[in-house]
């Protein structure tokens, strides 16, 4: 039986992503994105009106890595919703155009507000 190594990275992810409906792991932050597909997530999410919080994986190493370690997924950005990994910039761009993120989010129970 293999014994569960605790890796305090992924405990700080699972805590994020329980507590928060959307979060966005990202290079910089939603206001002051670092990276163009962060910039590319957060516009979307914006325009959803989708609150999320944004965390940025260039004030912590351990956590750039962790991030991708957690989701086996090879880049920043990551988007999950109710605890479940979206994907990447691409994806997300993709899922908002052809409409897909925006039933995903309202099957969840996540609402965009007006203003």
């Amino acid at each position: 039986m293999a014994t569960t190594q605790t890796n305090p990275v992924f405990d700080r992810i699972k805590q994020d992503i329980s507590q928060n409906d959307v979060v966005l792991y990202m290079k910089g932050t939603p206001v002051f994105p670092q990276c163009g597909f962060s910039a590319a997530v957060v516009q979307v999410l914006s325009q959803l009106g989708v609150k999320f919080k944004g965390v940025d994986v260039l004030t912590d190493p351990s956590l750039r890595q962790g991030v991708k370690d957690f989701s086996q997924w090879p880049t920043i950005p990551q988007l999950y919703v109710k605890g479940e990994f979206v994907g990447g910039c691409d994806i997300v761009r993709e899922m908002y155009s052809s409409g897909e993120l925006q039933e995903m989010l309202k099957s969840k129970g996540v609402q965009g507000g007006q203003g």
